[in-house]
Parts: C-alpha cells; sequence; structure tokens
C-alpha cells in the first residue's frame, strides 16, 4: 500500500491499515510563532527514573479501543497484561465510543499493582485543566505514583459537537496544549496559581493532594508535529508518541520516523536538554494477533467495517513472527516502547504477545534488537503474505 505522498507503509499488514512570574501569576510571550512561557534561568526538565529505565532494553504496553460493555472481560486483559509481563496498561480517551478515559483507568490500577496506567491521550478539551489534574492527581494516588500522563489536541470534531463542545483549530488546540501542561505544573504547586492564556485561564486554584510519585508525572505529549508539537515534548515532556495514522502523529514509513526523531534531538538541543531523557514510545492501533493467516483473517473480518476503516493506516495485523520484524525494524529506527492496542478484549493477541513476541524483541540488548535486514518491510493484504 503506499501512503498519499507515495511512500511505502511499513508494518503487518496494512490492510486498512512560559513563562514570567508576578507572585504567583504567568504569562505568555511569543516564541517560534506560537505563544509559550519561558523561565529564565531555569533547568531543563529532569529526567524520570521510568524513562531512564527503558535506556538499555525495549518495553511494551497495552490497551483496548472498543466499547466496555463487559467489565470482567476488560478487567481479564488488564490483569493479564500485567501477568504476562507488560510494562504498562493505557486508555483512551473518546467517551461517545467507549468508557470514560479516567474512570476506566482508575479501574485498572486497581486491579494491578506493579504496572504503569497511562492515557494515550487524554483530550486537553473533554476537561478543564483542573478538572484533568484532580483526575490526574487522584489515578496517581489511587494507582501508588504509577500514572503516566498522555494529552493530545484532539482530532474529533463530530465527538467534540456531540457533547457539545468547541473544536478550535489546530492553531488553538496546539496553543492550548501549551497552556494545559503549565496549569498542570501550577495547581500541583504548593500556592494558589493563577494563569492568564489566550486559550485557558486559572485565577487562584491550588489541586490538593496532588500527585504523588517523584519527581513528577511522566508527560506524554501526542503527536508527531515537527515545527511545534515535537518542540513542546523536548521543552515540556518525558515521552514522545505517534503512530502510522494522520491523527497521530503521520509516521508512516520508517523514514518518517527517522526523520522526526532527528527532529526531536535538535529541539532538545535547542532546549539545553538531553535527547535521551524523552522516552520513544510508538503506538500499533489495532494490534490483531493469530498463529495462520486464515485465522488472523477471520479475526481482521470480525472487526467493524468502521474501525477498519478508521484505523486503515495503523493497524498491524500479523503472526507472532512477523510481529517480531516489525517491532524490530521499528526499534532499529529508534522506537524503545510500544503501546499496542487490542480492539475488543482479544486475550489470544495478548498471550501471543507476551509468550511469543516480547521475549525476541525484549531479551536482546538494544543495540541488537533492530532487524539484521536493514529496512526489510512487511504486509499482508488479506491473507497473502509478501515482502518490500
Amino acid at each position: 500500500m503506499k501512503d498519499p505522498a507515495g511512500s511505502r507503509r511499513f508494518g503487518v499488514p496494512r490492510r486498512w491499515h512560559g513563562s514570567t512570574r508576578t507572585d504567583n501569576r504567568r504569562l505568555i510571550s511569543m516564541t517560534d510563532g506560537m505563544q509559550e512561557t519561558s523561565k529564565p534561568g531555569a533547568a531543563p526538565r529532569a529526567a524520570h527514573p521510568w524513562v531512564t529505565a527503558g535506556h538499555d532494553r525495549i518495553r511494551f504496553g497495552v490497551g483496548q479501543i472498543s466499547p466496555l460493555d463487559d467489565w470482567p472481560a476488560y478487567l481479564e486483559v488488564v490483569r493479564l497484561t500485567e501477568e504476562l509481563g507488560f510494562d504498562s496498561y493505557w486508555t483512551y480517551d473518546h467517551p461517545s465510543r467507549g468508557a470514560e478515559c479516567w474512570t476506566s483507568l482508575a479501574a485498572a490500577a486497581m486491579a494491578t499493582t506493579k504496572i504503569r496506567v497511562g492515557t494515550i491521550p487524554s483530550c486537553i478539551f473533554y476537561r478543564s485543566p483542573v478538572v484533568l489534574a484532580r483526575a490526574a492527581a487522584d489515578v496517581d494516588r489511587i494507582s501508588n505514583g504509577r500514572l503516566v500522563l498522555g494529552l493530545g489536541i484532539g482530532d474529533d470534531a463530530p465527538e467534540c459537537a456531540a457533547m457539545g463542545l468547541v473544536f478550535p483549530g489546530v492553531r488553538e488546540r496546539l496553543q492550548a496544549m501549551e497552556e494545559t501542561v503549565q496549569i498542570l505544573e501550577g495547581v500541583w504547586g504548593e500556592q494558589p496559581f493563577t494563569f492568564l492564556g489566550t486559550q485557558l485561564q486559572v485565577t487562584g486554584v491550588r489541586v490538593a493532594p496532588g500527585p504523588l510519585q517523584r519527581p513528577h508525572v511522566p508527560l506524554m505529549i501526542c503527536g508527531g508535529g515537527e515545527r511545534v508539537t515535537l518542540r513542546q515534548v523536548a521543552q515540556y515532556g518525558d515521552v514522545s508518541n505517534f503512530a502510522a495514522h494522520a491523527w497521530a502523529g503521520g509516521a508512516f514509513t520508517l523514514d518518517d520516523v527517522r526523520r522526526k526523531y532527528e527532529t526531536l534531538r535538535r529541539h532538545c538541543d535547542a532546549a539545553g536538554r538531553p535527547y535521551e531523557s524523552i522516552l520513544r514510545t510508538y503506538l500499533d492501533i489495532p494490534v490483531v494477533l493469530a498463529r495462520t493467516h486464515a485465522a488472523l483473517q477471520a479475526k481482521l473480518d470480525a472487526i467493524p467495517a468502521g474501525v477498519r476503516t478508521h484505523f486503515q493506516s495503523s493497524t498491524l495485523a500479523a503472526t507472532p513472527d512477523e510481529a517480531i520484524s516489525h517491532f524490530r525494524d521499528l526499534a532499529d529506527a529508534g522506537v524503545q516502547y510500544f503501546v499496542v492496542a487490542l480492539y475488543g478484549h482479544d486475550t489470544e493477541t495478548v498471550r501471543l504477545l507476551g509468550q511469543e513476541v516480547l521475549p525476541r524483541v525484549t531479551g536482546a540488548p538494544l543495540q541488537e534488537v533492530g532487524s539484521r535486514q536493514r529496512g526489510r518491510l512487511w504486509f499482508m493484504r488479506g491473507a497473502k503474505k509478501v515482502s518490500a
């Protein structure tokens, strides 16, 4: 398959595939075409221990994207994720198509004891920054300090309209991200916080008790925009995340992935921050595994047509061996962490990943994970596999 620019997508198979402080107040200034805050003399964001723990190995997390109408089955996948050695469990934020993001994440936190729990992402327009700060702090405490806070600017105008929300333009949404991350930091502080931005304002707010973990909750800023989003990751974030989808950063090819990481490196240099202080994650959505192509085709056919169409560019459907090649190629391009999103309560895919894929991808030192056949890409259309 080809992307709109004519380059091949990778994977198996792409069948669908800032601030000046005045007392406790922050004001904003113009920089690089976007409004951002800057704190003169402020040190770059410190590397989070969860980020540095992944410098020498590949890690995996699991999520579910289907309507959550069967809570026992949902929790079975969550518990299985922890039992099989995955590093994290993730929820996504589309309340018109599934369970509420933070409610279901709290349930996942209560059902586990060791793995990280995170949002991928929580839309900054679906809750006020103060409500978001309260939810995140509570889940971090419920989980005993295991939260990863993934944020996104939103992509679903019809869903916003259905909820009675305004869906701003891209520039306004990017600016709102800039302001949201600063408001979160501010309201979790020791004093009442005021912020007067162009998109968001809070006056005299403190969210207490705040998050449990130190030095801070790891912040994932989702998307792959090379001028603004990756600059925001370098300035404010701990985690980068994108996928082979237009709404998730547009990383359709291995060359796209490499280019975005080189761009992120330049933004880190400009921010005076080590590139390795950012965890480089990648989302495959949805992921469907089976032992044979015939069984795989049956699982694909069971997914609603609208879902298949929507996720055409970002789907990974594969046998375990093909999935290993997919992940190794991405690791060779610079990915350190994979989030695999299931459609439905697909325990077969979780077990195949945990028992057959993870040991062969996570078991080798990071520098040895990449495919020996550099650049070899895998595709399967229907039940026929081809390589390119």
